[in-house]
């Protein structure tokens, strides 16, 4: 589709494609998810033994089907602020040998009837990465190694030999670690100064990679943009770590609480500020440790969060898997969650990994009712598009249009894009975001990639409309005609997915 170069109308916007504006590969890292024991997520979500769709493990099926629908590349495992009060040790060996624990972080009774062992099971029948992060709130460097050596290590020696006798012959091969979690948080069990953690990290990863050589390690970055030592901390911690560590970590979650529609349309404005920010400061340090080799982000925590409810789900008792913050997730977050994608994509060769948080019912794009069926939320459908068709390589786009106020990051593009080139097929996917509230035609200037034909163009507009147990699919992608020479039409407020194929090709 060519359209003219000229004046843009004030409810138009144009983006011109060209296949040699390269950022990088669309990672399957990107497309990760999270399962911590928090609430429901693992026991009623993942791990629901005597559901009707559970397996001889009590892994439930019918989440394990959308989770592989889902499209989740990498899951991070088990935390997340649990992890930072966890002893590994409890999760294996015969479930009925398992110790319960009090867990701090989200004042839960911890019963282990689930652990590493059942989540690399998991993991296998899911299709996913496993992503697992060391406590180094409460332990250190030694437990660590032990973790590791039980996973990793092919036998012969005290923890993998453990693991043998627990039923895993082979290792678990997990690449990727996180050394820790949030440790900047004083909410943190355990929380570290960056000095304090920048050495402890340093110090476990040189002894990981002595028992691993094999293993890609995450430093924790910041909590989020807002912390007070945010990018004091990244540098600090950065200054112990560089030379041992693949990524560093960034964690964001955006609340729409307070009714600013606007503003929550515009959250990943704030998320592309937070990644340039932290790849700046990370290139900081290389400059001044003369490294050559630049890190990675870690994204491996992001989503909608209406946080504000939190503090009421933690008024009561110590209790087993309460149920926290299961928000229900509304067709203007799906809209949020598809826009953070885009951003994600759009830093494809800074971003190598990133996690939405979390898998089911904690903020998931899953929830489930003990006992029942498990179905998809609002934001389930974005995530899942973008996973099948976000494949090949993130092309640059800079779209031209029209811009407007939001009390919260003030005058933002109204269109934010991305398109990925599956060079294989030659298929084209353009995603775009109109966060206005009027609607606007898209023009898509295919000049450098002739041939393309429209084949597809699906979206979701922003309202108050959720998915629940009865009425599933209330939201869902509605299809829209297919684009023209004139432009694609997007809907004010709305998410969309824009694809182009070669006429050979099946649609």
């Amino acid at each position: 589709m060519d359209t003219s170069a000229g004046h843009v109308a004030q409810h138009t916007a144009k983006v011109t494609i060209d296949p040699a504006f390269r950022i990088g590969p669309a990672d399957r890292r990107l497309f990760g998810s999270f399962v911590e024991h928090m609430g429901r997520c693992v026991y009623g979500g993942v791990f629901e033994p005597g559901h009707p769709s559970a397996d001889g493990l009590g892994l439930r099926g019918d989440v394990l089907e959308l989770t592989r629908e889902l499209g989740v590349s990498v899951v991070r495992y088990p935390g997340g602020n649990f992890v930072s009060g966890y002893r590994w040790e409890d999760g294996v060996g015969p479930a009925g040998d398992r110790p319960r624990r009090l867990d701090l972080a989200w004042k839960s009774i911890e019963t282990n009837a689930f652990g590493l062992d059942e989540f690399m099971t998991w993991a296998r029948a899911a299709g996913v990465e496993p992503m697992m992060a060391v406590n180094l709130g409460t332990r250190g460097v030694q437990e660590a190694c032990d973790l590791l050596e039980y996973a990793n290590h092919p036998g012969g020696t005290h923890f993998s030999d453990l693991r043998r006798k627990h039923g895993a012959e082979s290792p678990y091969g997990i690449r990727l670690w996180c050394l820790g979690n949030e440790l900047d948080g004083p909410w943190q069990v355990g929380h570290k100064t960056a000095d304090e953690y920048g050495r402890l990290a340093a110090e476990t990863a040189r002894a990981m990679k002595m028992v691993d050589p094999s293993v890609s390690l995450v430093a924790c970055g910041s909590s989020n943009r807002g912390m007070p030592t945010f990018a004091a901390w990244e540098a600090t911690v950065l200054e112990h770590t560089y030379e041992h560590v693949d990524y560093i970590s960034a964690h964001t979650y955006y609340d729409p609480t307070d009714g600013d529609r606007a503003s929550i349309l515009a959250s990943a404005v704030d998320m592309d500020a937070f990644i340039r920010e932290v790849v700046a400061t990370a290139d900081h340090v290389a400059a001044k440790q003369r490294r050559t080799r630049r890190l990675k982000v870690s994204f491996d925590e992001w989503n909608v969060w209406y946080q504000q409810r939190l503090a009421a789900d933690l008024d009561r008792d110590w209790v087993e898997a309460p149920a926290l913050i299961e928000d229900t997730f509304t067709a203007t977050d799906a809209v949020v969650v598809g826009d953070l994608l885009i951003t994600l994509l759009r830093h494809a060769d800074r971003v190598g990994v990133a996690c939405q948080a979390q898998l089911a019912n904690v903020i998931g794009p899953i929830r489930t009712v003990d006992g029942g069926p498990a179905w998809r939320q609002s934001i389930f459908h974005p995530f899942a598009l973008t996973a099948r068709h976000a494949r090949g390589t993130v092309l640059r786009t800079e779209p031209v249009g029209p811009s407007h106020d939001t009390a919260r990051y003030g005058l933002v593009p109204s269109v934010d894009t991305v398109a990925v080139h599956d060079e294989e097929s030659g298929a084209l996917a353009v995603f775009a975001v109109n966060r206005g509230d009027t609607d606007l035609l898209l023009q898509i200037d295919l000049r450098a990639m002739p041939g393309l034909v429209p084949a597809e163009h699906l979206s979701i507009e922003a309202g108050d409309a959720t998915n629940t147990a009865d009425a599933p699919d209330r939201v869902t992608p509605r299809v829209r005609p297919l684009p023209t020479a004139g432009g694609v039409p997007l809907k004010a407020a709305s998410w969309n997915l824009i694809r182009f194929t070669h006429p050979h090709e099946e649609r």
